[in-house]
């Protein structure tokens, strides 16, 4: 009679073995869970006829999935890649027999348009976002900002008419308060915000070497 042995790759079995369909988060993912999570004001405590919160966190969470920016600016006729000011070309200027709307460039920034009074959260609340429970690093928050697909052009000059801009997946990594403006970084083909070394984004690109 022998004792039963354990193989060493024992674990690695078990992984392979995968019966079925799971509920299990199979992917790999630098952003928190509750970062996906909507803002719903309910109470805590279900009332008699209401739905539970955690239903209609995740009915709200599947709608929001459903919707793309691209998606609903292209349907009332909006061109995502002229909401991005351009330097004045006179020597470009299409006549107006050609042009279907008005022959002045777009010249004023989004920013100008820009109303937050009803938006669900604070600044500081989306950035919260990336703080999990129980650790003390800070992930990154998903969004969506409109960037130039040429990374070494759109920094050198923004407003540059060889530049296309798109959607484009990204993690927030921080808010500046005094200039109103987020830090963001591009994800990568398996949305993941990585460095240059591969390894996580926390706490805003801030490193102990700082």
């Amino acid at each position: 009679v022998t004792k039963f042995k354990m193989p060493a790759n024992f674990k690695s079995l078990l992984d392979e073995q995968v019966v079925g369909p799971s509920t299990e988060a199979l992917s790999e993912s630098d952003f928190p869970v509750q970062s996906f999570k909507p803002k719903v004001q309910m109470p805590f405590k279900r009332l008699p006829g209401q739905n539970p919160r955690k239903v209609e966190v995740e009915r709200r969470r599947r709608l929001y999935l459903t919707f793309d920016i691209a998606e609903l600016l292209a349907s009332k006729g909006i061109d995502s890649n002229q909401l991005m000011p351009r330097h004045y070309d006179p020597d470009n200027m299409p006549p107006i027999e050609e042009t279907k709307d008005s022959v002045f460039p777009i010249y004023l920034p989004l920013k100008v348009f820009d109303n937050d009074e009803y938006d669900c959260r604070t600044p500081e609340e989306w950035i919260s976002l990336g703080l999990e429970p129980g650790s003390s690093d800070r992930k990154p928050v998903p969004g969506k900002a409109l960037l130039p697909t040429d990374d070494v052009l759109g920094h050198e000059d923004p407003k540059s008419q060889e530049l296309i801009y798109k959607w484009t997946d990204v993690g927030v990594l921080d808010y500046n308060k005094e200039t109103d403006l987020y830090l963001v970084h591009k994800t990568d083909k398996k949305g993941l915000v990585r460095d240059e070394e591969g390894r996580p984004i926390l706490n805003g690109g801030i490193t102990p070497e700082g």
